[in-house]
């Protein structure tokens, strides 16, 4: 792994936001600043990859005046340099309908990401006159939990991850992480070879496992950790920060 640098130029790095780029406090350190400007500035994309609708994530990248692609809500939505939309993929409103009885069963929380807001334990009235992105089950309880995920996977209609050990999130299946970067390098003319992915939990999996070189950082969760090539430092000690000075800069 050590001469991975003279193989692949990284030319591309994709970043997940909770848990990674951010510490405990969502905040972005100044190392972590420091690094992705001098990457920038080397002229290598850096790309916010994350869960987060682009509502919630948008005062991060233009804090780090980030000039690239935003791969948001887990692959669902891709935004362009200028912000504008090019590709959206939906969750259709029966689903969400159903997912909705499923937390009522189950007595979880949830949340739930439309195309306007982001919804935490409540839903409109109606439903089907929203477009969907993407549904969440916050529950802590580890059997309620397995119950609900292989509910969602008997559909056969969702890909099923999570952003922290007590969630699930669900997405259309076949959208994830790395089919976004996969559009993106396209349009940009690269290779996944050459991207570096970063991230934490398992909604990062995807992109981490096709990435030229996928990092997990010291606080991601121990399957991320096994898919890494190289795991850096947690979330509070700067790891975004260490994986771009080894290999990127």
């Amino acid at each position: 792994m050590e001469n991975f640098k003279s193989d692949h130029e990284i030319k591309l790095i994709a970043l997940d936001m909770d848990g990674t780029l951010l510490n405990d406090q969502h905040e972005i350190s100044e190392a972590n600043r420091l690094a992705i400007k001098e990457a920038q500035e080397k002229g290598v994309h850096i790309v916010l990859s994350t869960g987060r609708s682009l509502r919630s994530c948008e005062k991060h990248a233009d804090s780090l005046s980030l000039t690239s692609y935003l791969v948001t809500v887990n692959g669902s939505e891709i935004w362009d340099d200028k912000r504008g939309l090019v590709e959206r993929n939906l969750v259709n409103s029966e689903s969400i309908q159903w997912m909705i009885e499923l937390t009522e069963k189950h007595k979880s929380r949830f949340w739930a990401i439309s195309t306007t807001r982001n919804w935490f334990d409540e839903i409109p009235e109606d439903i089907h006159g929203a477009e969907w992105l993407k549904f969440g089950f916050n529950i802590k309880d580890v059997p309620t939990r397995d119950i609900v995920l292989k509910e969602l996977l008997a559909r056969g209609e969702f890909e099923v991850t999570n952003s922290t050990p007590t969630n699930l999130e669900v997405n259309p299946a076949g959208i994830n992480k790395a089919k976004g970067l996969k559009l993106v390098c396209q349009r940009l003319g690269i290779e996944m070879i050459n991207v570096m992915a970063v991230g934490d939990s398992l909604n990062d999996l995807a992109m981490i496992e096709e990435a030229g070189l996928g990092i997990a950082m010291g606080n991601a969760q121990d399957t991320v950790k096994n898919a890494a090539a190289w795991v850096t430092s947690s979330n509070n000690e700067d790891g975004v920060a260490k994986a771009i000075q080894k290999w990127v800069l």
